[in-house]
């Protein structure tokens, strides 16, 4: 209405809209640097004016609602970028542990051990009797299974690691959906009751982009308080304020802890943040290199105690195995041996009489012929650890482009959801101007009302 009454309202309701604002504007100035927060604004409205005969009267401001400043569109690629981002850098930490087990130039893998033991028998060559320099072809060969066992046992511990590393990432998803569908909850109370829930949302997100590093994550209806979280395969993680646990189970067949989601086994499935990284190179990349490594240990085994059989040792008897003859590839690396413990016993003579060095060198020449898979042993082995480096290569620069990506994504939801502190210093000047102003407003009307109860 009009007179000194309304006057007096419309003052009051702006020093309440500017009261408000100005609180807006001073949460946004505090959580500047807190991780997720979205920048709040303070939606200022005309109250609905009314008519009074032919005059129209305004009825002043009102703080309408307080809300946050998202972008769920850039939200939501950024939670799938964090997934592929996290994939990857669990799958190069695995990996890194792999390729530094082959490191010739750090004193570890089995290269130097090849070539040795090779040697060893082309030195042997030059005096097949020599007593010490079959005890060093005894000793190469020692060195080169004590290698290959050790290997195989550090891939086994490796994988062992990031195996106790699922189970630990599957406890941490079912905490983080726990959580996310607790505030789901909190969110459709708030969002029902007409209340802001931005706070909420922003707590929310936060969780989600954690439950994105861990896992591939598909994202419905995300935001209203109700959304739902599903893995890739789409087993459900989280249906409004209610969550689903994933469990591990061991597989008798591997070892390994596999996923499941609701009785189903998920495992292959996953392929995309943390948990996804570490099934890659648990259940492939690390299988496919201990697998290799047994190839060669069977190969060469086989291949030396062939030739072996092929010639005489000192006393003139027929070679026997030069190594402990394997059952198959399956575990070649881990059970490795030498059989021969008397150095006498070396095939080295091709024809039975002593000092013929005719199998010693028939020996050494198999490190060039093509005994493994069409390839020399070492050249097999050399393939294998480029395959290792070739695949932390390429997953090197996928992740470099990947963080690039998200850093533009982080970029543009800053210029969207960021604090500006100029930006809030210019609102503060604003509002606490508007404030004075009403304060002034109030006062003026006051006296006015005074005065006018003093003239009756």
């Amino acid at each position: 209405m009009g007179g000194l009454s309304g006057a007096l309202g419309i003052a009051t309701n702006a020093l309440s809209a500017d009261q408000g604002a100005l609180e807006v504007t001073a949460d946004n100035i505090a959580n500047a640097n807190t991780p997720g927060y979205s920048r709040q604004e303070a939606v200022l409205t005309e109250q609905t004016p009314i008519l009074e005969g032919n005059l129209l009267f305004g009825m002043g401001v009102s703080l309408q609602q307080v809300q946050s400043l998202q972008d769920p569109v850039v939200q939501l690629e950024i939670q799938q970028g964090t997934s592929v981002q996290g994939q990857l850098n669990s799958y190069l930490d695995g990996m890194n542990q792999v390729q530094s087990l082959f490191n010739e130039t750090g004193g570890t893998g089995l290269q130097s051990d090849l070539s040795n033991f090779f040697n060893s028998f082309e030195s042997l060559a030059t005096d097949p009797t020599s007593s010490t320099l079959q005890q060093d072809v005894l000793s190469a060969a020692q060195d080169l299974t004590d290698d290959f066992q050790q290997a195989a046992s550090n891939l086994q511990q490796i994988q062992s690691g990031l195996d106790q590393s699922v189970s630990q990432d599957a406890s941490q998803v079912n905490q983080l959906t726990s959580q996310i569908a607790t505030l789901n909850g909190q969110i459709a109370s708030l969002q029902g009751q007409g209340e802001d829930s931005g706070t909420l949302v922003d707590q929310r997100t936060e969780l989600v982009n954690q439950l994105s590093n861990l896992i591939g994550l598909t994202v419905t209806n995300n935001v209203s308080g109700n959304y739902t979280l599903s893995t890739q395969n789409g087993s459900l993680l989280v249906v409004g304020n209610q969550s689903f646990t994933l469990q591990t189970e061991l597989n008798s067949s591997t070892g390994m802890q596999d996923i499941y989601s609701n009785g189903q086994d998920i495992t292959s499935s996953i392929t995309q943040g943390e948990l996804g990284g570490l099934i890659q190179a648990r259940d492939t990349s690390i299988p496919d290199t201990l697998n290799s490594l047994n190839t060669l240990a069977y190969n060469l085994v086989n291949a030396v105690n062939t030739q072996s059989a092929e010639g005489y040792d000192t006393s003139g008897d027929a070679g026997g195995d030069f190594f402990t003859p394997l059952s198959g590839v399956t575990g070649a690396a881990s059970e490795i041996s030498v059989a021969i413990t008397d150095p006498s016993e070396i095939a080295s003579s091709s024809d039975g009489t002593s000092g013929d060095n005719g199998n010693a060198l028939a020996l050494a020449g198999l490190q060039n012929q093509q005994i493994i898979s069409g390839e020399t042993p070492t050249d097999y082995y050399a393939n294998m650890v480029d395959n290792i480096g070739n695949q932390i290569s390429s997953a090197n620069t996928q992740q470099q482009s990947e963080t690039a990506l998200l850093q533009q994504l982080q970029n543009q939801l800053t210029s969207v959801s960021g604090v500006s502190l100029d930006d809030e210093a210019t609102n503060l000047v604003l509002y606490q101007q508007a404030y004075d102003a009403s304060a002034q407003v109030a006062t003026v009307v006051d006296q006015l009302m005074q005065t006018t109860i003093n003239m009756i």
